[in-house]
């Protein structure tokens, strides 16, 4: 069963293969077909994160420093994640939280 804050792989059809991390709610997670997830890409680059990412490391499943972006969700088919990475840690989290409502303005009101 999936859980939200994981991290799992999933194979995009034009960036290829990459770590996701499920954002959807926990009851969706667990129980959906389709799920919303931030993509993540390597930090091999030697740059440092954008406003809008999150550094994932060893601590949440990656193999080396990963750039979460918190900008922009993909609603992929829970049967096509594959390869379970770990979970984000704690602090982490509560980073991609933020991210996630400062930039979609969801803590606002009109």
């Amino acid at each position: 069963m999936k859980s939200q804050f994981e991290v799992w792989r999933f194979a995009f059809p034009k960036q290829g293969e990459h770590p996701v991390v499920l954002i959807s709610h926990p009851d969706r997670c667990a129980r959906g077909e389709v799920l919303n997830v931030l993509y993540c890409t390597s930090q091999r680059q030697s740059r440092p994160p954008k406003p809008f990412e999150v550094v994932l490391d060893a601590a949440d499943g990656m193999d080396w420093e990963t750039l979460c972006d918190c900008s922009l969700m993909y609603s992929v088919p829970s049967a096509g994640l594959f390869g379970r990475r770990g979970r984000v840690t704690l602090d982490r989290r509560n980073a991609i939280r933020d991210k996630v409502r400062d930039l979609f303005r969801l803590s606002s009101r009109d």
